[in-house]
C-alpha cells in the first residue's frame, strides 16, 4: 500500500468514503436528473428532431472526458483540493449558462463546459484514493464509494421530475449548483490534502508529455482503456436511450422515475457484492465472469426484442437494463484499479489519461447508439451485446490474463 501522507488521518473511514462518493456523484446527478427533462428540452429547443435532445447527456460526458486530460496533471502540480474546488466553481458557472440557454446548440456548449468542470471531482477523487491505497484495497474502497454513489442515480430522476413539476427544466441546474457547492465545502473543511508538496510534479509541457507517454506505453493500461471505453459506451448508450424507450416504446413516461430508481438500486447492489468478493476472487476474474454473464443476458434480450409482445417485453427490458447497471458496478471500478495499479508514482496523470481516453471512446460509441433509436429496443440490445463481446475479448487479451 502506498503510505499515507503525514497528517492525512482517517483515510478509508466512513466519512472519507462518503466524501469520495459525493464527489463522484456529481457526474451521476448531472446525467440522471436530466433524463425526465429530455421531452421538454426536445419540445422547446429541438421540436423537429426530438432524438437530438439525447445529446444533452453525451455532450456533458464529452466535456467530462476532455476535462480529465487536465484535471489530474493540475492536481499533481498544485494539490488535489485546489483543483477540485476550482473545477466545482467552473461547473457552477456552466450550470448558470445552461439554465439561460436559448438554443439547443448553446445548451450543448454549456453542458460540455459543465462536464469539464465535473471532471475535476471525478478524476481527482480517484487520485486521492490512489494516494493512500493500491490494488485490491483500492478496488474495495472504490466499491464502497460506488455503493453510496448508487443512491444518486436512484433519486436523481425524482429530483429532476419534482423540479419540473414546480418550475421547469432550467431550474434543475440550480440543484446542480447547490450539490457542487456542498461537496466542495465539505472537502475544503474536512479533508486534508493527500499529496504533499514534496511529491508534486511541476506542470511542465515536457513532463506532461513524458508522463502521458509512460501511461499509454504500459500494455495493461492500454488494454484497460479499451475495455473501459467499450463498457462506458454500453452504459452511456443505455442511459441515452432509456427515457425514450420508456416514453415512446412502452408509453410509461410518467412512471419512468420510479422504475429507474428500482433499476438503479438493484443494479447498484453490484458495488456491495464487488466490495465483498473482489479481495478474495481478484479483479480480473470478477470482470471476465460478469462480462460472460452479460453476453448471455444481452443475447436473451435481443431474442426477446424479436419475439415478445410489448407488454411482456417491458418486464424483460427492466430485468436486462438492471443487469447492464450491475455489470457497470462490478467491472468499471475493477478495471480502473487494474489500470492504476502500476501507476502510483503518476497517479494524477494516470487517472486523467485513462479516464479521458476511455470516456471519449465511450462517447464515440454511445452517441450513435442513442441516435439509432427507432422506437424499439432492438438497436440498444444488439449494440450492448456486440460491445460486451468485444470487451470480453479485449479483457482476455490484456497482459496478465485472468489473474490479479
Amino acid at each position: 500500500m502506498t503510505p499515507a501522507p503525514a497528517g492525512s488521518g482517517g483515510r478509508g473511514s466512513v466519512e472519507f468514503i462518503a466524501l469520495i462518493a459525493m464527489l463522484i456523484s456529481t457526474i451521476a446527478l448531472s446525467i440522471d436528473a436530466m433524463l425526465p427533462a429530455l421531452p421538454d428540452i426536445a419540445a422547446e429547443l429541438s421540436p423537429d428532431d426530438p432524438n437530438r435532445a439525447q445529446l444533452v447527456l453525451t455532450s456533458f460526458v464529452l466535456g467530462m472526458g476532455l476535462g480529465t486530460f487536465v484535471a489530474g496533471p493540475l492536481s499533481d502540480a498544485f494539490g488535489r483540493k485546489p483543483v477540485i474546488i476550482g473545477a466545482a466553481l467552473l461547473y457552477c458557472a456552466a450550470s448558470a449558462w445552461a439554465a439561460s440557454a436559448d438554443s439547443l446548440g448553446a445548451l450543448l456548449a454549456a453542458r460540455v463546459v459543465q462536464g469539464i468542470g465535473a471532471a475535476g471531482p471525478r478524476i481527482v477523487s480517484i487520485a486521492m484514493v490512489r494516494d493512500l491505497h493500491s490494488g485490491r484495497m483500492m478496488a474495495r474502497i472504490m466499491s464502497f464509494a460506488m455503493m453510496v454513489f448508487t443512491l444518486v442515480p436512484a433519486i436523481a430522476p425524482f429530483v429532476g421530475a419534482s423540479i419540473i413539476a414546480v418550475a421547469d427544466w432550467r431550474a434543475i441546474f440550480a440543484a446542480f449548483v447547490g450539490f457542487a457547492a456542498i461537496s466542495a465545502l465539505w472537502l475544503w473543511l474536512r479533508q486534508p490534502e493527500t499529496i504533499l508538496p514534496a511529491r508534486r510534479r511541476p506542470l511542465r509541457w515536457v513532463d506532461l508529455v513524458a508522463g502521458a507517454a509512460e501511461v499509454v506505453r504500459h500494455p495493461t493500461v492500454r488494454g484497460a482503456i479499451v475495455v473501459q471505453g467499450l463498457l462506458f459506451g454500453a452504459l452511456f448508450g443505455t442511459l441515452s436511450s432509456i427515457q425514450p424507450v420508456f416514453d415512446q416504446t412502452f408509453g410509461r413516461a410518467e412512471s419512468f422515475p420510479a422504475w429507474f430508481a428500482l433499476i438503479a438500486l438493484f443494479g447498484g447492489s453490484a458495488s456491495l457484492i464487488n466490495a465483498l468478493m473482489v479481495v478474495r476472487l481478484g479483479m480480473r476474474r470478477m470482470v471476465t465472469s460478469v462480462l460472460g454473464a452479460q453476453i448471455v443476458a444481452s443475447g436473451i434480450m435481443t431474442a426477446a426484442c424479436l419475439t415478445l409482445s410489448p407488454d411482456m417485453l417491458f418486464f424483460v427490458f427492466i430485468g436486462w437494463v438492471t443487469t447492464v447497471f450491475f455489470m457497470a458496478g462490478t467491472t468499471l471500478g475493477n478495471i480502473n484499479a487494474i489500470a492504476m495499479e502500476p501507476m502510483g508514482h503518476v497517479a494524477g496523470m494516470a487517472a486523467s489519461v485513462i479516464a479521458a481516453a476511455a470516456t471519449v471512446l465511450g462517447v464515440a460509441i454511445a452517441a450513435p447508439i442513442g441516435l439509432a433509436f427507432d422506437g424499439t429496443t432492438l438497436p440498444l440490445a444488439v449494440s450492448v451485446l456486440v460491445i460486451v463481446a468485444l470487451s470480453l475479448a479485449a479483457m482476455l487479451r490484456m497482459p496478465g490474463g485472468r489473474a490479479g
